[in-house]
């Protein structure tokens, strides 16, 4: 009899957290790892947010918190949301966890039975389909076109939705793709929502902050008030901020689900760290200006990245419109050799070989769901992203 829970079989290990570990293993035995795989801003910690901490630890609040986070963090969270998204929420109404990953895994443990479905949208975010598959739950795959800009579509949510439909999973800015949903398209989506009420929508918009070319962010419960009692609004503070190892995030819903996700949080983790949340409360409440200027830098990376990218030959690569990743094809560098004699047959095979050729770690668009296509994280400085593209062309230039 295995010790081992059957469980454990339905998912694999984080392909981003793996790929993270393995370039630093790779470095440790003296390798000149390239690494794009991190999805977390190369800036620091704001200042200000550091120096509450030090207060905070002064002030000895070093204690247990209440289990859905303290009252003041929960007070500038439900002021964070009226203010940047027109949402109104009460204290019960929030919960406040180990970073977004938790919310989301507290919200599909306490609302997924087995058999029941959750519409995923891919390429998607690494976590999404595991965790409901850990639920009992079937992750109900829905393919977004690069011709629709990674995006899903209102004709294709409806196709998506039988009896068995529980949510709906939508991230935008978008891991890996960078997509955003512009008002107009929520309010596609919303109206097919509002013909099935028994499909609840969890929003993930922990990239809210990051969008280019002077885009506006819109979240499905400001598009559409009325799906609010049956919406979970889902933030953080690890990509604006740059505050990915205080993990901390948050989410509002009806207090019926935060209830019932604070009694499972009790039972897990209890309380996210004190100290992280005392650093939440001073990024949310705190100075915003320099959230417009590291993403201004961003966009900078983000043009300079792709114009290279659609350079190299082989390679395409849309524009994203937000979040901090590139996501461009190897379609037509598939069926070609590299020079140790290895035909490339999909987009993992393309990048095991940049690990192994060039020292250039990437991620395979297969572990979002979504070939044969890589991601790129432009979250890191302008010299490291030269020269691995510079290793890119390389590579590509070496396969016939």
């Amino acid at each position: 009899m295995s010790l081992i829970a059957a469980r454990l079989n339905r998912i694999k290990p984080s392909p981003s957290s793996m790929a993270g570990q393995r370039a630093r293993e790779l470095r440790a035995l003296g390798r000149d790892i390239v690494g794009l795989t991190s999805g977390e801003p190369d800036f620091d910690t704001p200042p200000n947010i550091c120096e509450a901490v030090m207060h905070a630890m002064s002030a000895s609040k070093t204690k247990y918190t209440d289990v859905g986070g303290t009252p003041e963090l929960k007070a500038a969270v439900i002021e964070k949301f009226r203010r940047d998204n027109g949402l109104a929420f009460d204290p019960t109404q929030i919960i406040v966890g180990t970073g977004g990953k938790q919310i989301i895994f507290n919200a599909l443990m306490c609302t997924v039975e087995a058999g029941d479905e959750v519409i995923v949208p891919a390429p998607y975010w690494v976590s999404y389909p595991d965790i409901v598959l850990l639920a009992d739950g079937r992750p109900v795959i829905v393919p977004c076109r690069p011709g629709n800009g990674f995006k899903l579509t209102a004709e294709d949510l409806e196709r998506a939705i039988t009896p068995r439909t529980r949510w709906l999973v939508l991230n935008a800015p978008n891991n890996p793709s960078g997509a955003t949903y512009s008002h107009a398209e929520l309010r596609a989506l919303a109206d097919v929502l509002l013909r099935h009420p028994h499909v609840w929508v969890m929003t993930d918009d922990i990239y809210e902050h990051i969008l280019y070319d002077g885009r506006k962010f819109a979240t499905m419960a400001q598009v559409e008030p009325a799906l609010a009692e049956r919406t979970l609004t889902i933030n953080g503070v690890s990509k604006a901020y740059a505050m990915t190892g205080w993990r901390i995030g948050y989410g509002g819903g009806p207090a019926a689900l935060i209830k019932a996700m604070v009694k499972l949080q009790s039972q897990s983790t209890s309380n996210a760290s004190s100290i992280g949340q005392a650093a939440a409360l001073e990024a949310l409440s705190g100075p915003q200006g320099f959230i417009a200027e590291r993403t201004a830098i961003f966009q900078e990376r983000r043009d300079a990245v792709v114009g290279e990218l659609n350079r190299i030959p082989g390679v395409h690569c849309h524009l994203p419109e937000g979040a901090f990743y590139a996501f461009p094809s190897c379609a037509d560098l598939l069926g070609k050799t590299t020079p140790d004699g290895k035909v490339l047959a999909s987009d993992t095979d393309f990048v095991m070989y940049l690990l192994e050729a060039q020292d250039l770690a990437v991620l395979q668009g297969d572990a979002y769901g979504c070939s044969p296509f890589f991601r790129i994280s432009f979250a890191t400085s302008m010299d490291k992203l030269q020269e691995g593209c510079r290793r890119l062309r390389l590579a590509c230039e070496d396969m016939r």
